[in-house]
């Protein structure tokens, strides 16, 4: 066995939300991890695997004090079971997420923040917003783009009713269906073609493993591989 250093970071993982995408952050923190430190095997990593079908009952019923209140108890468990800093492995729980540092023992990295700052990194000025309904019509995307001076656009109110339903219905399902990626991509390039967005932010984990290996015309932004890479980081401080 190796010996790990007494100082060595630990990250908690805020699972469940839902699980694939879960099992996508675990295989993509280890091997990155590997890539970037070979003289290190593996990471410390605690994953605490919340219920996906609660938290969206909660959304649905705009419960979010409940759902900060569901969401920083698993955070707790993470910092008692040693955590040195945590992440939600999701996009729409960041609705609460400002509640959520708050409260919490241990420091927190976000994904509209990590999403926001590899933006700016880029030069965007214009980007799109893909997700669920709940992460599109939020402020919570916007507001952290709009500190970097980048112009979040969302899809029409029929585009979010449809990528919404198809989020819920067959990607938190595990179900990556050719019509529904064709749809969604019509929708992405409709964007770059009014709107004139320069990428689109894939601000649901779950659209990274329908959309990843699509021959698409437009730019995406996989918020997974950037948390990925801010979670990564933060180990190898």
């Amino acid at each position: 066995m190796p010996h790990h250093p007494e100082n060595m970071k630990i990250a908690g993982i805020l699972g469940g939300l839902g699980p694939e995408s879960t099992i996508d952050y675990y295989r993509s923190i280890i091997a990155l991890y590997r890539h970037r430190d070979p003289n290190h095997a593996s990471p410390q990593l605690l994953i605490h695997s919340l219920d996906v079908d609660h938290g969206i009952a909660l959304l649905n019923a705009n419960r979010h004090a409940d759902l900060a209140d569901y969401l920083s108890s698993g955070i707790d468990v993470l910092a008692r079971a040693g955590a040195t800093f945590a992440l939600v492995a999701a996009n729409t729980p960041h609705i609460v997420f400002p509640e959520l540092e708050r409260r919490s023992p241990i420091p927190l990295l976000s994904i509209v923040r990590a999403t926001a700052e590899h933006a700016k990194s880029l030069g965007l000025k214009k980007v799109g917003l893909f997700g669920t309904g709940f992460t599109m019509n939020a402020n919570f995307y916007p507001e952290e783009f709009d500190r970097h001076a980048i112009t979040i656009v969302r899809p029409t109110e029929e585009e979010r009713a449809f990528i919404h339903q198809k989020y819920i219905g067959e990607l938190l399902k595990n179900q990556f269906l050719p019509p529904t990626r064709d749809a969604i991509l019509q929708i992405a390039n409709r964007l770059v073609r009014e709107d004139g967005v320069e990428a689109i932010a894939l601000a649901g984990t779950e659209l990274p493993l329908l959309l990843r290996d699509s021959p698409a015309t437009v730019r995406f932004l996989d918020t997974t591989v950037i948390h990925v890479e801010a979670t990564v980081t933060e180990l190898l401080k």
